[in-house]
């Protein structure tokens, strides 16, 4: 990679891959690696899915991109399929490029009907790339959940909490991750989440849900909100929702629409409601619920998560913790998480190193076999440590 500049922060450890094959992806000399981060935790029903490329191949043959003035029904047909997954009957969609956009738009969004200037989110949450979201010096109020995992009231939080009492007012939204936390995977109390989001509703703040990771059945459900039983006014949709290809949805609430009725908001780019994105968008949605995906993915995580937890020994590896597919392995020292996943590598592994810990998100449609495959060389990498 002589004239790529990368700048993600990642060392890039093969270079190689030609080809591609479900959960596995392929190098120039046959080698075949399980790609348990799908990718950039993007492919959610598989590389080189045939029913995926069969649609996408017939969209590039009909319409790739339509213009300020014309369209294609595709797009109308995909965001109505939106709708029947989130429930939002009565809104509308958005279909953009990448899911930093989508939290983008919604952010506008809010902050143009508000009036509100400061945005909320967790201490620990990603939102995207743009500075907008990741530079947090001014105009967020970032609530710091640390101190909520020593609670004394065990997560059952109410509004009497001093914590609470310190959210400001003029919130303009709530920007919610349900579960990533920046790629670690923690999960906030279910009362503590209701009650910041009846907090902001309650000064005319709105609620926008980044799903980006957490959505499109990753967690067991279709989206990761749903654990906490709230109901958005915004959901950002990308990653998982286009098995690889850049789209991404922002899916607007009917409450929403109706303070847009008669507003003056505009929000305009090249790639904007493309029939090739939401053609995409269509048939992965489309795949996930004949196949059975949802609850598979909920059945697969309590058994993959089962079976990690299995190999903890205290020593090596500390805790396991996740939510459907969404696995996170603590290991004691960042050194070891290097050795185990270069090792794991040379087996034909690929997981996510985050240093403290290991990172595990592979396509809903990995099967069991598959998972024990990966389970045998873990623990084949832990015996040889621990000799």
């Amino acid at each position: 990679m002589k004239h790529v500049f990368s700048c993600i922060g990642h060392a890039l450890k093969i270079p190689d891959i030609v080809r591609s094959d479900g959960v596995y992806v392929i190098d120039e000399k046959g080698n075949r690696y399980m790609d348990l981060e799908s990718g950039v935790w993007c492919v959610s029903v598989g590389h080189r899915n045939p029913r995926v490329n069969k649609r996408i191949s017939e969209q590039m043959d009909a319409i790739i991109q339509s213009g300020f003035s014309y369209s294609s029904p595709i797009v109308d047909s995909a965001a109505k399929r939106i709708l029947d997954i989130t429930g939002f009957y009565g809104g509308k969609c958005v279909f953009l490029c990448s899911g930093s956009e989508a939290i983008e738009i919604g952010r506008q969004i809010t902050k143009h009907l508000t009036g509100y200037k400061l945005s909320m989110t967790m201490h620990d949450s990603y939102l995207g790339a743009y500075s907008s979201v990741s530079d947090r010096s001014t105009g967020w109020y970032l609530f710091d959940w640390k101190r909520c995992s020593n609670c004394e009231l065990n997560n059952n939080c109410t509004r009497d909490c001093e914590l609470l009492k310190e959210i400001p007012e003029g919130i303009s939204e709530f920007v919610f991750e349900p579960g990533s936390s920046s790629g670690y995977v923690r999960f906030p109390p279910i009362s503590l989440i209701r009650n910041l989001v009846e907090i902001v509703r309650q000064r005319g703040g709105k609620i926008l849900v980044n799903e980006v990771t957490t959505g499109i059945g990753r967690t067991g459900k279709w989206f990761g909100y749903q654990h906490y039983g709230i109901i958005p006014d915004i959901i950002a949709l990308g990653k998982g929702i286009g098995n690889g290809y850049p789209v991404s949805v922002a899916v607007l609430g009917e409450s929403i629409l109706r303070d847009l009725e008669n507003s003056s908001f505009r929000y305009s780019q090249s790639h904007q409601n493309d029939p090739l994105g939401a053609s995409i968008v269509k048939e992965v949605i489309d795949h996930i619920e004949e196949a059975g995906l949802i609850p598979r993915s909920q059945k697969n995580g309590t058994r993959f998560i089962r079976q990690l937890e299995h190999l903890l020994d205290g020593e090596i590896l500390k805790s396991v913790r996740g939510r459907g597919l969404m696995i996170a392995v603590d290991v004691r020292d960042n050194t070891l998480t290097e050795r185990i996943c270069n090792e794991l590598i040379s087996k034909g592994f690929i997981v996510g190193n985050r240093g403290s810990f290991i990172r595990i998100d592979p396509p809903l449609t990995i099967t069991e076999s598959e998972f024990d495959r990966f389970i045998e060389a873990f623990a084949g990498i832990l015996q040889g440590i621990q000799s």
